[in-house]
């Protein structure tokens, strides 16, 4: 999707497939096509607006019942766990980066394989790590 402002009618009827007017304060009425298009529906809504209301979206504030089911709460280990995970996560970023930075140094891969392959396992525990956090944050979360 791609909202597009102009004045260039002739522009306007060549890119868009639909058009959103401003035509009363807090009203929006949708238009499929360009600028001509717009005047010919236009006219066609004014006519059918004594027989029924003309479909618009009208600014009007969200009750309760329409935003997002109310969220149970949390218990109280979950609700410590999440509390804690920020920081855990924070701790993990950062052994992960001095993982990396160590792995980048031009020595690294001079050492004995043993120590290399402990690095790369540690990474790779790391990283495990890291994903179940953000999974288990996600969860709490919702």
């Amino acid at each position: 999707t791609l909202l597009l402002v102009s004045h260039d009618r002739s522009f306007l009827n060549h890119v868009v497939t639909s058009t959103l007017v401003f035509e009363k304060p807090g009203v929006v009425n949708e238009y499929v096509g360009g600028y001509d298009d717009w005047l010919r529906q236009r006219s066609e809504d004014e006519s059918q607006d004594d027989k029924k209301s003309s479909k618009s979206l009208v600014a009007e504030p969200k009750q309760e019942s329409e935003t997002a089911p109310k969220r149970k709460k949390l218990s109280y280990n979950d609700q410590r766990e999440l509390d804690l995970l920020p920081k855990k996560i924070e701790a993990l970023e950062n052994e992960q980066d001095e993982l990396h930075a160590q792995m980048a140094e031009p020595e690294f891969y001079s050492q004995e394989n043993a120590k290399i392959a402990k690095v790369q396992e540690r990474l790779a525990e790391v990283i495990s790590e890291l994903e179940q956090c953000y999974r288990r944050w996600e969860i709490l979360e919702g």
